[in-house]
């Protein structure tokens, strides 16, 4: 494993692009941090963002992986560019001739692929220990480690969604056409959604459980959006329509499931395709 990770980050290091968009990565989940300095002065309304709970512990787990999880597609770009790379520059069929398997060469890319997903996931809990210990209202370590399942479920979904991206990198070979690929296919998804509940399923929850196991849409049901457990929101919501807002922002063993079958089924595909495929 070791020596197949290290293949590819040396593939990655000799990349100069693919080190620009690591490291601008990074850098844009770094101004995370910013958030805490906006302010907003109307009159004698004042609001000040880091004052609203967004860094409190434990809600800021929550937050921060949602927030991170909209910059993955710099990663994205990596993975892709990354297979391309391989039949752009021949190194694929290279690798092969030295003695690579197609196996280990999926195992490497599959490594890399967690690699990626780990160091997010480390970052964004550093980072958010950081933001809580200087703006959280609740330090006692009961609290401060408490609703970490959001960590692993972003964990998950990087793994997920950086899998479905090596996909469309072996299957059509063009980083910028496979890019056009994962964006037609959020299209597709969202459009299916759409007609399922305005069209079929109109005052059900059917659309929910059937689009539960697409793709994309699963790996975002892993992190639902955090603004609404906001307090300020939740009054404002409630001032407007008379009711409180109940709704469930819990990551659920059945959403961790199909979101791993999924990334098992991507892996075994890119596999198949790069097994009966002719270089």
């Amino acid at each position: 494993m070791k020596r197949l990770l290290e293949i590819e980050l040396q593939k990655l290091w000799k990349n100069r692009a693919s080190k620009v968009l690591i490291l601008s990565y990074f850098i844009l989940l770094s101004f995370i941090a910013l958030i805490a300095a906006i302010k907003f002065d109307f009159g004698n309304f004042r609001l000040h963002i880091a004052e609203q709970g967004i860094f409190n512990f434990p809600f800021i787990w929550h937050f921060n992986t949602w927030i991170a999880s909209i910059f993955k597609l710099f990663l994205a770009i990596v993975i892709v560019s990354m297979m391309a790379n391989e039949y752009s520059y021949g190194t694929l069929k290279q690798n092969l001739i030295d003695g690579l398997s197609k196996k280990e060469f999926i195992q490497s890319k599959f490594l890399t692929v967690l690699l990626f997903a780990f160091g997010s996931t480390v970052f964004v809990f550093l980072m958010s220990l950081i933001l809580g210990y200087s703006y959280s209202s609740y330090n006692e370590f009961g609290i401060v480690f408490s609703d970490m399942e959001y960590l692993f479920a972003y964990f998950i979904k990087l793994t997920a969604f950086f899998s479905f991206c090596l996909l469309l990198g072996i299957l059509v070979k063009r980083s910028a056409f496979a890019l056009g690929f994962l964006l037609l296919w959020s299209i597709l998804e969202a459009i299916a959604i759409g007609l399922m509940r305005w069209k079929f399923f109109k005052d059900t929850d059917v659309y929910q459980k059937v689009s539960q196991f697409f793709p994309l849409e699963s790996m975002s049901n892993l992190i639902k959006e955090p603004f609404s457990r906001l307090s300020v929101i939740k009054n404002l919501s409630s001032t407007i329509s008379g009711q409180d807002m109940a709704k469930d922002y819990s990551v659920h063993f059945g959403d961790v499931t199909i979101v791993l079958v999924w990334t098992v089924i991507f892996m075994l595909i890119s596999y198949k395709i790069l097994k009966k495929r002719d270089l």
